[in-house]
């Protein structure tokens, strides 16, 4: 009967856990591969579309002038348009983000239809570089530094 010295039996126990944790983050990346969120701009669906029903992000912009309300009044389409002129038509029910205009830069969460209208469960409205709160518009500089200073006084 042969028995493995200790240094042996280490080396493959530490092969053993080794393997056991490659085989477990395999499993967890091949469970997860279906939750995840592939992000698109117009001109990626245009090229390659994903298929129907998976869930993915597209970003962009609102088109201006495509931005209206559906009779039901709780359903908005509009367009994303991409950096090349590519377009998509969306559909969105629920709340609109304050900050969501046409012209606005916008990601939305959601899945292409059959027809190629992408159906949007989350908006999120992004801002560019000179947004100003609604609270400091119309100040000059040093009246919105003196209500910013007031409002943090209390908060530290």
């Amino acid at each position: 009967m042969s028995v493995l010295a200790p240094k042996h039996q280490r080396l493959v126990l530490v092969l053993v856990a080794l393997l056991v944790l490659i085989a477990a983050g395999m499993l967890a990346a091949w469970g997860l591969r279906s939750q995840a969120d592939y992000f698109y701009l117009p001109e990626d669906i245009a090229e390659r579309p994903p298929e129907p029903g998976r869930a993915i992000r597209l970003g962009g912009v609102v088109e201006p002038g495509t931005l209206r309300q559906l009779p039901d009044g709780v359903t908005i389409a509009f367009m994303v348009e991409g950096r090349h002129g590519d377009t998509i038509p969306v559909r969105y029910q629920g709340i609109v983000p304050d900050l969501f205009v046409e012209g606005s830069g916008v990601i939305a969460n959601g899945r292409l239809t059959q027809d190629g209208t992408f159906q949007a469960e989350t908006l999120l409205a992004k801002h560019d570089e000179n947004y100003t709160p609604r609270e400091l518009e119309g100040l000059t500089d040093d009246a919105a530094r003196r209500t910013l200073e007031e409002s943090t006084a209390g908060t530290t």
